[in-house]
């Protein structure tokens, strides 16, 4: 049986609570492996590019590209295809 995985926002720096996500770097529907970079995000200094904590296919992304999140929010669910989501 396998896992839902939550895919949460980092803190990335000390000083904000919140990033812009400028682009996902899988879609929907693709595979995603433990480490490969899943998003990029924009911090007042810097783009950076978050890794997948998980492996399985990206099954919904809820915070698209060009919208900003808080720390610790959930951006996405990776999960076996037949895995049932969270609501």
């Amino acid at each position: 049986m396998t896992m839902v995985t939550s895919v949460i926002m980092p803190p990335l720096t000390e000083t904000a609570d919140s990033y812009k996500i400028l682009q996902w770097l899988k879609q929907e529907g693709d595979y995603v492996e433990r480490g490969e970079m899943l998003f990029e995000v924009e911090t007042d200094k810097a783009v950076l590019q978050v890794e997948a904590l998980g492996a399985g296919v990206l099954r919904r992304i809820k915070v698209p590209a060009g919208e900003t999140a808080k720390v610790g929010e959930v951006l996405a669910y990776i999960a076996d295809a037949k895995e049932p989501l969270p609501e």
